[in-house]
């Protein structure tokens, strides 16, 4: 079986006004990430890592900013659609580890609701997917709380 790996980082800016979508969900949150999709984070992370271990580009290039299609784009379809990309190669995920870095909201409650969401959309296990929530300590634009980033690392598995 051949097997490659891929990473993705992504921040997007804290602003009112917008409701805070992350790894699919809806997070009560007087703030929310300004950006052209939904600007869900975490899943725009884990479609760079999925799209770079399929060596098939990035995000921005299969769904660009300036086009009038992706605007307002739920970031759950980006993520159906990068699955089904990364499976004209004869790719299937086989495991995600994911960190959100943001001082508040408190992402660990949510977390098992991000698995459950994301596993659906992937047609993976949710123990398939491990998501991660740390703080900056206070330091930097995540500690300021004008961001949140998020990391992603996948495995994808060639399949016959």
């Amino acid at each position: 079986m051949k097997i490659r790996v891929g990473f993705g980082y992504d921040v997007h800016q804290l602003v009112t006004g917008r409701d805070l979508w992350m790894g699919g969900i809806k997070i009560e949150h007087t703030l929310g990430l300004l950006g052209h999709s939904d600007a869900d984070v975490l899943i725009h992370a884990i479609c760079d890592a999925l799209l770079g271990a399929a060596c098939m580009r990035d995000i921005g290039f299969h769904f660009p900013d300036t086009a009038a299609e992706t605007d307002g784009m739920d970031s759950k379809v980006i993520l159906r659609d990068v699955v089904a990309l990364i499976a004209t190669k004869g790719y299937r995920v086989g495991n995600i580890d994911a960190t959100v870095c943001a001082e508040k909201p408190k992402l660990n409650p949510h977390i098992p609701a991000m698995q459950q969401c994301l596993a659906q959309i992937i047609v993976c296990e949710t123990d398939d997917i491990s998501i991660k929530a740390t703080t900056s300590e206070r330091l930097g634009f995540t500690g300021r709380q004008e961001g949140i980033a998020a990391y992603a690392t996948v495995l994808i598995e060639k399949y016959s």
